[in-house]
């Protein structure tokens, strides 16, 4: 028996790795995040597994239902939203689960942040804009900020900033990033990634609060960073004609001894 610790993706259901299918459709046991994960993607579960909606248990009543399954011999398919290694809770339920010596495995997710900049058509570290994304949040109920991580403190660097349950803090991000980077600074607001409903939003850091929509509360990743304008930026060296590959395998089957130290 084994836990399936699987990342369902931002939203859409065929945003799915094969992987993530083929382990939901071999478990007899499902747990799913029901508040953000798509029911759609239930469909890949066998005809007669036991499916629970999580979101209104509390982390007690999710392990017993995995301790229940490990005494049975059933594997159980452990769905999250996005990707598994950001804001998941994941590594509460692993810390269970080793506690009870009960096998699990973790599949990757496309995780929100890249589905959202897939949304806007564009990429997050152009050249002589950012080379760096910082994937935070503000401080919320259910877990506090680090003394060190700040708003303020991430802005500084100028990187591209991707910011994860703050929408409803909007105006403190605002006025804590706006010292930083200027009020014509970028932002774009995506609701909703890749759901039917989903929905962008552009401005600056100074139009951004009166461009808002108020029904926006919740489920929306706000970007901010010179690099979010998608405009602006230099062309890399990386397909110039005369950019020295010799760093570079022919293929992605190539054998390891044909790699060298260096950059791409």
């Amino acid at each position: 028996m084994t836990v399936h610790f699987i990342g369902a993706g931002p939203g859409a259901a065929d945003l799915l790795t094969l992987r993530g299918r083929d382990l939901i459709a071999g478990s007899p046991v499902c747990l799913y995040a029901g508040s953000l994960v798509p029911e759609a993607i239930l469909g890949h579960c066998p005809a007669d597994a036991r499916i629970v909606n999580t979101a209104p248990m509390d982390l007690d009543a999710i392990i017993s239902e995995i301790a229940t399954a490990h005494q049975k011999g059933l594997d159980v398919a452990r769905l999250h939203s996005g990707d598994l290694s950001v804001w998941s809770a994941m590594g509460e339920q692993i810390r269970r689960l080793k506690a009870l010596n009960i096998p699990f495995t973790v599949t990757p997710g496309v995780p929100s942040f890249a589905a959202a900049a897939a949304s806007l058509g564009q990429e997050l570290t152009l050249p002589g804009l950012s080379q760096s994304v910082v994937l935070t949040r503000t401080q919320g109920r259910a877990s506090s900020m680090p003394d060190g991580e700040t708003l303020s403190g991430f802005g500084a660097t100028g990187a591209t900033l991707a910011l994860h349950l703050s929408i409803g803090k909007l105006a403190r991000v605002v006025a804590e990033l706006t010292p930083h980077y200027g009020p014509d600074c970028p932002v774009a607001v995506v609701f909703r990634a890749t759901w039917p409903d989903e929905r962008i939003i552009r401005a600056t850091l100074a139009t951004i609060g009166r461009e808002m929509d108020p029904s926006v509360t919740r489920t929306a990743l706000i970007f901010v960073g010179p690099a979010v304008s998608g405009e602006g930026f230099q062309e890399s060296c990386l397909y110039s004609a005369d950019y020295d590959r010799r760093y570079r395998p022919q293929t992605a089957e190539s054998p390891w001894s044909e790699w060298k130290h260096g950059d791409d």
